[in-house]
């Protein structure tokens, strides 16, 4: 039997969706910390800025295009997209000749999704009800951009806070789609599927029953997710939300998990927000299937 103490020795954790180490150091906790801290500022926004370049009714940025008098979520194609659908084809360099230097042209459409109209709140702060129209826009554009010849990927994601680099305190997120498959995500589907062909069970399906059993690293839960600290948690304060049932994408979603997802959604930035006492600046994404493989 191992006498390895979680809370005291160092040891390496291992990610099975990644394949990959984290090295862990609990007793460095124990160091005395003399660390910066920070007065929190009050959040003096209103709820409506006409120079918001976000918000319903006004110019978005450089005057280009104007938003419409929105009431719940609003979507359009980023004004500054990382990604663009006419890149031309073609490719520097090659892997299999250990070139050193290698690029190839990529595809994609970049959306962005206004959570609600208001400047002045949060994800941590909607109710259910609007964040479930926030997950409904998310399906609806999962369906449409999955729908373009050159997509592979949907990824969905919210960067919040300044601290954070998200370059505007409108509550919004974005949507990127890609003519590959980022690399995470691939890592995960390749590692999720050795382990199905090893066990012949899923491993998030057992990974959930694990920590429902143990209790020890749950955040929250409701009756189609669970929000945990990973075991092998990077991040200071991570988490990871996972269906309790294998659900490929949002598109297999029902009606109650889509409910069930806002709710969840709400209730781990909730935590955030009361645990540091201030608007908590995160990232978030949405791991999902390929659209080119959403059946299995």
């Amino acid at each position: 039997m191992s006498s390895i103490d979680y809370s005291e020795h160092p040891h390496r954790r291992y990610n099975p969706l990644q394949g990959t180490w984290v090295l862990c150091s609990p007793h460095r906790a124990k160091r005395p910390w003399q660390g910066q801290q920070e007065e929190i500022p009050k959040d003096t926004r209103p709820e409506y800025d006409p120079d918001d370049y976000l918000g319903p009714g006004n110019s978005r940025s450089g005057g280009a295009a104007v938003n419409p008098k929105y009431t719940d979520t609003f979507v359009f194609d980023n004004d500054f997209q990382a990604l663009l659908s006419d890149t031309p084809s073609g490719s520097v360099g090659s892997i299999e000749n250990d070139d050193l230097i290698v690029a190839t042209a990529v595809t994609g459409r970049c959306r962005v999704v206004c959570f609600s109209p208001k400047l002045n709140v949060t994800v941590a702060e909607m109710d259910v009800a609007g964040l479930r129209k926030v997950v409904d826009t998310w399906c609806d554009e999962y369906e449409m951009l999955s729908k373009l010849d050159y997509v592979q990927y949907v990824q969905i994601f919210e960067n919040k806070g300044a601290m954070n680099g998200c370059s505007n305190p409108h509550p919004h997120g974005q949507i990127w789609s890609t003519g590959y498959i980022p690399e995470n995500p691939s890592r995960e589907l390749s590692n999720l599927e050795g382990y199905y062909k090893r066990k012949g069970s899923h491993m998030l399906e057992d990974y959930v029953k694990l920590e429902l059993e143990a209790k020890d690293r749950v955040v929250c839960e409701n009756d189609s997710f669970l929000a945990v600290v990973p075991f092998w948690a990077v991040w200071p304060f991570e988490t990871m939300i996972v269906s309790k049932k294998r659900i490929p994408s949002l598109l297999q979603f029902n009606d109650q998990e889509k409910t069930d997802l806002a709710d969840i959604y709400r209730r781990v930035t909730c935590r955030y927000d009361n645990l540091f006492l201030t608007e908590f600046p995160y990232s978030m994404g949405i791991h999902q299937a390929p659209v080119i493989d959403m059946s299995s």
